[in-house]
């Protein structure tokens, strides 16, 4: 662990704070202004060139020259395991890797033990964060009972317990007839379905993407157009009930394409994609490197490139950290044993802004798709710099060079397939809910 970081629990820590001379990004105006910002009882309370006349003596001035601040990063992809199995990660693991990667929003996956598909472990869920207190927590609920895709959760019910969207996890609704009603169902209330695409049998068995590589390696391919197939065959369902459809961490060429057409035809339909997707490629797997094993696969460089494009052009609606903990028996395995997933709670951040570093967006894009964009499409009221608004804010070093060593991370699993990749963009405090909750 990072013996510079310090994490606050303290719920009654200073409510009080002037945030001087930052860079403030607010993705919202399309704006980066030299700003201070003033917190006060929990909440952005003023926004302006020269604050020092609001404050009095309980205030804490905290120099922010040559910083940037910008929204609290919202995740709207991550895999927790608790309740459950807690060895790989808990709700106080990852919320410490959270708010040190600049992250004050979490939408955790229903693949906890049991699965969130009742109001109760909701409720649960919520309850644990708010004790810890490090960052929010909002869930989403499975879409089908134990994740079998055949009966459909009360999906009603735990929107009304606070469910944000619907999925299962990393499994796919195969059952055509079982994706039909679940949209169905969720128009009603305005639900949103997530989708891990991935065509059930042409995956099946498949450990990384199908081509030259895993022939020449002697693996099991999963073709890209496995994804494809799932997310046209749903764009049926989604014309038909006009429900909102969301894809998760589109990793192929060929989706975009679909998703693109389907938006140009004014379907309730957005994607997200997560760092791997726009940063590596199934090059990263030839020496059967177990921690760059993905669901979905790392795909080839074509794909790579068309992520990057798809980023640019707004067809990618915002990006996540898919954040999917193993511990190290489930990794350190033959290439086919192993577990598939990555951590990426701390290195969502620097790795979005190696977009800017190599000047394929700009800053403002970038924080757009890591806080107000993911916060609209889940209907939150985060993601934003505002008066009145719940002071959740990231500060941040553009510039600061460091080498990716999961060792340090704060989490309790370490299997990033980023390991020794060299970044620049450190985020240095988070603050939650108005209380400073981390520094480096």
């Amino acid at each position: 662990m990072n013996k510079k970081s310090f994490f606050s629990t303290d719920k009654k820590n200073s409510d009080s704070y002037l945030l001087k001379g930052g860079f403030v990004v607010d993705p919202e105006i399309q704006r980066v202004e030299k700003k201070d910002i003033l917190i006060k009882n929990k909440v952005i309370s003023g926004i302006g060139d020269d604050l020092t006349k609001l404050t009095d003596k309980n205030t804490i001035v905290i120099d922010c020259k040559e910083l940037y601040i910008s929204p609290g990063l919202v995740d709207m992809r991550v895999n927790i395991t608790d309740p459950g199995l807690e060895h790989k990660e808990t709700i106080k693991s990852a919320t410490r890797s959270a708010a040190s990667g600049g992250i004050t929003s979490i939408i955790c996956m229903p693949n906890t033990t049991p699965p969130i598909d009742q109001p109760a472990i909701i409720h649960s869920i919520q309850r644990k964060a708010r004790e810890v207190g490090l960052s929010k927590i909002f869930c989403t609920g499975c879409i089908t009972r134990n994740f079998e895709g055949k009966e459909i959760c009360e999906l009603h019910l735990m929107k009304e317990s606070g469910a944000v969207g619907f999925t299962d996890g990393l499994k796919t609704i195969s059952n055509a007839r079982v994706m039909r009603r679940a949209l169905t169902y969720a128009k009603s209330f305005n639900g949103l379905i997530i989708q891990h695409a991935e065509e059930a049998e042409l995956s099946h068995g498949g450990v990384m993407n199908e081509g030259e590589i895993s022939t020449r390696m002697g693996l099991r391919g999963i073709p890209g157009y496995a994804e494809a197939m799932i997310v046209e065959r749903d764009l049926w369902f989604v014309k038909e009930t006009l429900c909102r459809y969301h894809v998760s961490h589109v990793s192929t060429k060929e989706t975009l394409e679909i998703i693109k057409k389907a938006k140009n035809e004014k379907l309730p339909i957005t994607c997200d994609t997560s760092p791997p997707y726009f940063t590596l490629n199934e090059l990263s797997l030839e020496n059967y490197r177990t921690f760059s094993k993905l669901t979905p696969p790392l795909r080839s460089e074509k794909d790579r490139i068309s992520i990057v494009e798809g980023i640019i052009d707004g067809t990618i609606d915002a990006i996540s950290s898919d954040h999917t903990p193993q511990d190290q028996d489930a990794k350190r395995l033959p290439f086919n044993q192993a577990e598939f997933g990555g951590v990426g709670l701390e290195t969502l951040l620097p790795l979005t802004l190696s977009l800017v570093k190599n000047k394929k967006i700009n800053l403002i894009k970038a924080i757009a798709l890591l806080t107000v964009q993911p916060a609209k499409l889940l209907n939150l009221k985060v993601g934003r710099i505002k008066e009145n608004f719940e002071a959740d804010l990231s500060i941040f070093d553009l510039s600061m060079p460091w080498k990716i060593n999961p060792e340090n991370f704060h989490g309790k699993s370490k299997n990033s397939p980023f390991d020794e990749l060299l970044v620049e963009g450190k985020n240095l405090m988070t603050f939650v809910r108005g209380r400073l909750v981390y520094k480096f």
